[in-house]
C-alpha cells in the first residue's frame, strides 16, 4: 500500500448536504478510505457535542472542532485553546448594551445569556442538530469557553472587531458570527494532529466549503473545495470538486487519486 495519508473533512456543506444529510456515496467513500489504511478526521466549526452522532456513524475518533480550538486524536484531547475570560466578560457587557445575544460553548454544552431571541432560534435551527442552548447568563464564568456565538446582522460585528483584538469574528449565518481566539483556525488543529502522527504534508488532504475553511484549504497541500463552496474557499483550494449533492466527496477523492 502507498504511504498512509490523512483526510480532513468539514461537515456542513461538505460531508453533510444542503438538507444536513450524509450522502450514501460520502459514507461509502470514507469506508473505502479506511479500508485502504488511510486516517480520516473531521475539521469543523461545530462543537464536539454537535456531531457526536456523525462521528459514531462514520467511526471517526479524530477531529478538529471549534475551528481549531479543541483538538482530539483517537479519543484523546490533544490541544485546547479557550477564549480569554476577561475579554469575553467585557464583550458580553457591550453585547448586552447593544441587544446582541451571546451563546457560550464549551466541549460539553452551550448556554445563552438570554432566555429567548429570534436570531438565536433562526440561526441554531438552520444547523438541524436537535440541540438548543438553554438559558444560563453565567455559563462563561469559571469554565473554559472555546467559542461563542454572537448574534447580529451583517457588518454589525465591526464594533467588536475594532475593540476585541484577542478574538476573531467569522460569520457563519446572516444573523450570527463565531467568536474564536485570534489567529485560531482549523489549519492549526490539523498541524497539531499531523505532527503528532508524523504524516508528511504531501500526504495531507482537506475538503471544505466555507469561509472558516480558507486557512485550511490554503495551507494543506492537497486541498479540495466543494462545488457549492464560497468563492473565496474555491480560490484557496488546489482542486474543486462537484457540489455536495452531486457526489462531491467521491468525485474529489478520485480527483486527488485516493480512490479509483
Amino acid at each position: 500500500m502507498a504511504e498512509k495519508s490523512i483526510v480532513f473533512f468539514d461537515i456542513d456543506g461538505t460531508l453533510l448536504d444542503h438538507d444536513k444529510k450524509l450522502p450514501v456515496t460520502a459514507k461509502k467513500s470514507i469506508e473505502n478510505l479506511k479500508e485502504k489504511g488511510h486516517e480520516v478526521a473531521i475539521a469543523t466549526g461545530r462543537a464536539p457535542f454537535m456531531f457526536a452522532d456523525l462521528r459514531e456513524e462514520l467511526e471517526i475518533n479524530t477531529f478538529v472542532s471549534y475551528n481549531g480550538q479543541y483538538v482530539v486524536l483517537n479519543g484523546r484531547v490533544l490541544y485546547k485553546n479557550p477564549l480569554d475570560q476577561q475579554a469575553l466578560h467585557t464583550l458580553t457587557e457591550l453585547a448586552v448594551s447593544n441587544n446582541h445575544p451571546i451563546v457560550y460553548m464549551d466541549h460539553e454544552d452551550m448556554k445563552a445569556n438570554v432566555a429567548h431571541h429570534d436570531y438565536i432560534v433562526e440561526s441554531i435551527d438552520s444547523l438541524k442538530i436537535g440541540h438548543f442552548p438553554s438559558h444560563d447568563p453565567l455559563y462563561h464564568q469559571e469554565r473554559e469557553i472555546y467559542q461563542s456565538l454572537l448574534f447580529l446582522k451583517d457588518k454589525e460585528e465591526a464594533i467588536y472587531e475594532e475593540q476585541y483584538k484577542k478574538f476573531d469574528f467569522i460569520r457563519w449565518h446572516p444573523l450570527s458570527v463565531d467568536v474564536i481566539p485570534a489567529g485560531g483556525s482549523k489549519a492549526i488543529g490539523i498541524e497539531i494532529i499531523t505532527r503528532e502522527l508524523g504524516i508528511a504534508k504531501e500526504n495531507q488532504y482537506a475538503f471544505g466549503d466555507g469561509l472558516n475553511d480558507i486557512e485550511m484549504l490554503s495551507q494543506i497541500t492537497n486541498s479540495v473545495a466543494m462545488g457549492n463552496a464560497h468563492d473565496k474557499a474555491k480560490e484557496a483550494a488546489r482542486y474543486i470538486t462537484n457540489d455536495v449533492d452531486e457526489d462531491g466527496i467521491l468525485h474529489g477523492l478520485k480527483l486527488v487519486g485516493l480512490l479509483k
